[in-house]
């Protein structure tokens, strides 16, 4: 039989988060973020999921080309735009729209020969520092972007950098205003964070500044696949969103741990009393992160538990003390939702290995199968 660990992609869910997403900006439209394979979920897996969303984020040509594949015909947006000038060629028959943040991408365009006009979003380094057009160089590319008769329509776009921390996000959002009050085009600031922390009705919003945060189009991303975008000062139930992929795997083994013996490589658990264990067939070549230490929350059965030990390439341990009719073939939840309901974060897992939920759910490992629930029917247009 093959080896008992699968992960699992929860359509309903996915809708669920979506939906919350268009709750806390009713009047924008939003962009399903499916970069990075869809966060590791897997883009074909969660389309059906994400259909109900008005256009598509992500980052290279392959992905949006599977979109297109999978038979839809709405926005797809380029969020990093292109990299080189056949890319144009490329976004010209797919019908791509593109963000420009740099002086070489409007050259691509000066120069690129097409019947169809480009829809470009034109990116402001409003303060994070990475792309985009300084606030003081960010009307003359604008202008050089309108008088091209490659560009049919320019969008103006930003990205916030502490949108989900104490800092927030009015400086950058004062910038950006300054900058863009008479400049026509709609415009796109709110990710994760921004959606449900600065929006109306989320914790933080300013009345002044919550329609303007929301925008005209929205990118929820962590959140559309139940990770919170600010843990753990809030956690994903705070948000009302749902874990939209799980981890499980079942136990292979049984062992009575007694006073004073050590566990796994580096025996960095000893047992301080006689200490029944379950052997997990997961570990790190599956993606489950190698740092998690010592009182990792798993659910055993659908019933809260923890890791002992190191983890291992292909297994991790966990704690059976308090869990007699657990053994042999129970489920863990490694991460997501066990079957009577229970649900154990991403953003706790990757709390304890120090990371993020982001990075969890995008390493994956290949080797590991993946089911979508319920199966995705068979492909529709929009």
């Amino acid at each position: 039989m093959p080896r008992p660990i699968q992960a699992i992609i929860h359509t309903e869910s996915l809708r669920h988060n979506l939906a919350r997403a268009r709750a806390a900006a009713p009047d924008a439209r939003i962009w399903a973020v499916v970069k990075a394979n869809a966060y590791g979920h897997g883009i074909e897996r969660v389309y059906e999921g994400l259909r109900g969303a008005d256009g598509f984020a992500l980052i290279d040509l392959d992905e949006a080309q599977r979109v297109r594949h999978l038979g839809w015909r709405g926005p797809i947006l380029l969020l990093e735009g292109v990299f080189e000038q056949r890319d144009l060629e490329l976004c010209s028959r797919l019908g791509l729209w593109h963000a420009v943040h740099c002086d070489e991408q409007i050259d691509m365009l000066a120069t690129h020969k097409t019947n169809v006009p480009h829809r470009v979003f034109l990116k402001m380094n409003s303060g994070m520092n990475r792309l985009g057009f300084t606030p003081e160089r960010y009307r003359a590319a604008w202008t050089r972007l309108n008088l091209l008769p490659q560009v049919e329509e320019i969008s103006l776009m930003t990205h916030f950098a502490d949108a989900d921390g104490p800092q927030g996000i009015a400086q950058q959002m004062a910038v950006f205003n300054a900058v863009t009050q008479d400049l026509p085009g709609e415009r796109t600031v709110a990710n994760s964070a921004a959606t449900l922390r600065h929006t109306a009705g989320g914790p933080l919003q300013k009345p002044d500044l919550a329609a303007q945060v929301a925008g005209d189009w929205v990118r929820p991303g962590i959140m559309v696949y139940g990770g919170s975008p600010d843990y753990p000062e809030y956690d994903a139930a705070h948000w009302g969103i749902q874990p939209a992929m799980t981890l499980q795997a079942r136990i292979i083994g049984v062992q009575e741990m007694a006073v004073g013996a050590a566990l796994g490589y580096g025996s960095s658990f000893v047992a301080e009393q006689a200490t029944r264990i379950g052997i997990v067939a997961c570990g790190y070549a599956d993606g489950y992160p190698r740092l998690c230490p010592t009182g990792t929350p798993v659910l055993v059965d659908g019933q809260r538990s923890r890791t002992l030990g190191r983890v291992s390439m292909d297994m991790l341990v966990v704690d059976l003390a308090h869990l007699p009719e657990a053994g042999m073939g129970s489920m863990v939840t490694l991460w997501g939702k066990a079957g009577n309901g229970a649900v154990v974060s991403i953003d706790e897992v990757a709390a304890k290995a120090g990371t993020v939920g982001w990075e969890l759910i995008c390493a994956l490992s290949l080797r590991v199968p993946v089911v979508v629930d319920p199966a995705p029917e068979t492909n529709a247009s929009r």
